[in-house]
């Protein structure tokens, strides 16, 4: 009680502050304010700048000192730097304005780059600028942000009282240009495909569900843009990529964000062993442009991200991890037995290829710490993927595992219209009767298949995990700027 009586007197001090500048003739929201430097670059050019007169920009984050003489430190998104003020340099009515600053004020100032006498690299105050008066006080003032719920509900001030946030998500920014500077340089060339689609598709994922009113429609934001990007090939367009926000409505953990950023790439004329050249070459790009190095600290462990990766069937990794052999089982019933052994509780009714699926997610996949690549998927989980020329039950598709968790999914995309045909009407025969109403089989997708799509590799890679993984990063959120969070009646 006592402590919320103190912050409600700290914000009525701040408002009575905003109303002194008020009469003073000062609009302490000022407009337009041009700077001549950043903070790194006067830091970075000191030598050069030294006595010279610069303009800077930001917030005050700490303020020192009394009497004709005080310090601050002013940040901006470069970096910080101190700020000197005198009495005698300012004038009197000028000084007692920088005296009277809070943390967390929004400043203008030009003036002289000098080094103080301990060795500080600084700038003094000639003029200074009211440009945001902040009236609520920094949460250090309050044992830091420390509460991680508030700081994904308030990333503003996150990003604020805490640089190694801000680092985070200006590292974000390089690896996304990162991949993009690679795939431009292959000849892909980026498009966008709608996010509101009739149909949901590309993915076996529950959509979220809105309203168009003008067209009496329902329509579903995309789980994927698989689809589209697969009518561009059909068109011509033989190398295509989107970098943007797939919509699945489903749980929320470390790893799930309903609303998250995925690459997906095509390729024609190339397949799935194209894609992990690709896929490879990509990742340890982006570590080494933005990082400086291949091998990455993640989460206390050590993982080698530099090419080749190690490359295994699915059922090569369960003999390799559990002992057991899917290679002698031909039916569910015997899949079924086998997974029993493993004490893998399997969904009842499942076929050969669910069954094996399920024991790799819960045997396997939680020993995947160092990159490699997981091929020939069970058909079953695959109605996407073309299937293997040696075994037709497996699809030429893998996935690819970094830290036991999933970062890419590709294929050697299935272009047989009829094949496709069949396998999109048997996976729509088995859903629910609620499901049937959303999920139809997308004719003009079989359409555009059957004028003739060229043999073509596709590869999806979860951009947040991926992030995640080159920050050390241990939860989705920590790489969104607005995670989804449940709704809270106090903010």
């Amino acid at each position: 009680m006592n402590e919320q009586k103190e912050i409600h007197e700290l914000l009525q001090v701040r408002r009575d502050k905003l109303e002194a500048l008020r009469r003073e003739g000062i609009d302490p929201f000022g407009g337009r304010f041009t700077t001549t430097h950043s903070n790194r670059q006067v830091s970075e050019n000191f030598e050069l700048l030294e006595q010279t007169t610069v303009v800077v920009a930001g917030r005050v984050m700490a303020r020192r000192g009394h009497g004709k003489a005080a310090f601050a430190n002013l940040l901006d998104r470069t970096g910080s730097i101190q700020l000197y003020a005198r009495q005698d340099g300012l004038g009197e009515e000028a000084y007692e304005r920088f005296l009277s600053l809070d943390l967390g004020d929004l400043i203008g100032v030009e003036g002289k780059v000098f080094r103080t006498k301990k060795g500080e690299k600084s700038i003094e105050v000639e003029r200074l600028t009211v440009l945001a008066k902040s009236l609520r006080p920094l949460p250090e003032k309050w044992h830091g942000l420390k509460d991680v719920d508030l700081r994904y509900r308030q990333r503003y001030v996150d990003l604020i009282v805490n640089p190694e946030v801000r680092e985070v998500f200006m590292l974000r920014s390089k690896i996304i240009r990162t991949i993009r500077q690679f795939l431009d340089g292959a000849g892909f060339i980026e498009v966008e495909t709608p996010m509101m689609q009739p149909i949901p598709g590309g993915a076996t994922a529950r959509p979220f569900i809105t309203y168009h009113n003008t067209l009496d429609l329902t329509l579903y934001l995309r789980v994927a843009p698989e689809l589209y990007l697969k009518r561009l090939l059909v068109g011509g367009l033989e190398r295509v990529y989107e970098i943007n926000r797939n919509f699945r409505n489903e749980g929320i953990s470390t790893r799930h964000n309903p609303e998250f950023t995925m690459l997906e790439l095509y390729q024609a004329y190339a397949d799935y062993n194209d894609m992990m050249d690709i896929t490879e070459n990509l990742i340890a790009y982006a570590a080494q442009e933005c990082l400086g190095t291949t091998t990455i600290e993640y989460q206390g462990h050590q993982i080698n991200i530099a090419p080749p990766y190690a490359r295994l069937t699915m059922l090569e990794a369960i003999k390799q991890h559990t002992g057991a052999d899917f290679n002698l089982t031909s039916t569910a019933d015997e899949a079924r037995a086998l997974a029993r052994q493993l004490r893998v509780e399997t969904t009842p009714g499942g076929a050969r290829g669910d069954i094996i699926t399920e024991v790799f997610e819960e045997l396997v996949e939680p020993q995947l710490m160092q990159p490699v690549f997981i091929t020939q998927f069970p058909v079953e989980v695959s109605p996407l993927a073309k299937r293997n020329a040696q075994d037709p039950t497996v699809t030429d598709r893998f996935e690819l595992f970094i830290f036991a968790r999933e970062l890419a999914n590709a294929f050697s995309e299935l272009n047989d219209p009829l094949d496709q045909r069949q396998r999109l009407t048997e996976q729509w025969a088995v859903r629910s009767e609620e499901e049937k109403k959303i999920y139809a089989v997308d004719e003009d997708f079989l359409t555009a298949l059957e004028y003739g799509m060229p043999p073509a590799g596709g590869l999806g890679i979860g951009i947040d995990r991926l992030i995640m993984l080159l920050t050390d990063s241990p939860s989705i959120r920590d790489v969104l700027f607005f995670p989804t969070m449940r709704f809270r009646e106090d903010g």
